[in-house]
């Protein structure tokens, strides 16, 4: 599915709401669920100065030629776009169906008067079945009280397997274990690849993810977890799929930026809220 933005294209350089002539990730989010600073945490890096230790529930925007692909709705959704300029929305990719990835959905609610139709929500039936018990007001079939009044939404199923396309971009799904009993799905659009949430990558996932120019992989913090990598565990995925540069997202509050920037490989970084990176290879 594919849709224009109203907005001329030689504004892109200034206008994240319109196309973008040559694609570019954003990171709106780069924290774990409960973000960083933590609610009453006194830690160093939750009382840090550093805005790079500020970081927002886990989401990415990418500017396409057809318009923006945002993936997953954190709570902190509204914020992000307001802080980043972005007035629009085009697409919704979901890895999962946690409240830290889904419970931003009704801030999409604005999209669709300016779409002129609903928003497509792609995902699979277990997140499908979430959003729908989570925001059954959105698919009542009650006629609304005033146009706007519940969000305008088109779920379009997707699985393990099978590629897709999306505004333009193929998307090859990506599917990873979050612990034992959840599993996620990261994305690979050309030499781009989103992955986190995860603690294992299958052989057959792992292959889907070679020949990377740019990986983005989950790294919670330096101690085990059980359902995230940590960061030793992070990079010895990055280390046996070799991408031209990783970047660590999901971070918690044991994640110091300045000192674990420095600490890492020259091809790796941490990711952090605001991170804005061209990707010519998604095209």
């Amino acid at each position: 599915m594919t849709a224009s933005d109203p907005a001329p294209a030689d504004s892109s350089a200034t206008n994240p709401t319109s196309p973008a002539p040559t694609p570019e990730v954003i990171f709106l989010g780069t924290g774990t669920s409960v973000g960083v600073p933590a609610i009453g945490c006194e830690c160093d890096v939750c009382q840090s100065t550093d805005p790079h230790n500020n970081r927002t529930r886990c989401s990415i925007l990418i500017r396409l030629p057809e318009g923006n692909l945002l993936i997953d709705t954190p709570p902190d959704l509204r914020t992000q776009l307001l802080r980043e300029k972005v007035k629009l929305v085009h697409a919704v990719l979901f890895t999962h169906e946690h409240a830290d990835h889904i419970y931003g959905l009704d801030d999409l609610r604005l999209f669709p008067f300016r779409l002129g139709r609903p928003v497509p929500l792609y995902c699979r039936a277990d997140v499908e079945a979430r959003i729908r018990t989570s925001y059954d007001y959105a698919f009542s079939q009650r006629e609304q009280t005033h146009a706007g009044s519940r969000p305008q939404l088109e779920i379009l199923s997707i699985n393990n397997d099978d590629p897709f396309e999306v505004l333009g971009v193929r998307v090859t799904p990506v599917p990873l274990k979050h612990g034992p009993h959840f599993e996620v799905l990261g994305f690979r659009m050309g030499d781009f690849a989103y992955c986190t949430d995860t603690n294992h990558i299958s052989e057959t996932s792992m292959d889907r993810l070679r020949g990377l120019d740019t990986l983005v992989l989950d790294a919670l913090r330096f101690t085990p977890h059980p359902t995230h990598f940590n960061i030793d565990e992070a990079l010895e995925v990055i280390e046996e799929l070799k991408p031209r540069q990783a970047f660590l997202t999901h971070l918690g509050h044991d994640i110091d930026h300045g000192p674990v920037e420095a600490s890492l490989p020259d091809h790796v970084h941490l990711a952090y809220d605001g991170l804005r990176l061209p990707m010519p290879s998604i095209a």
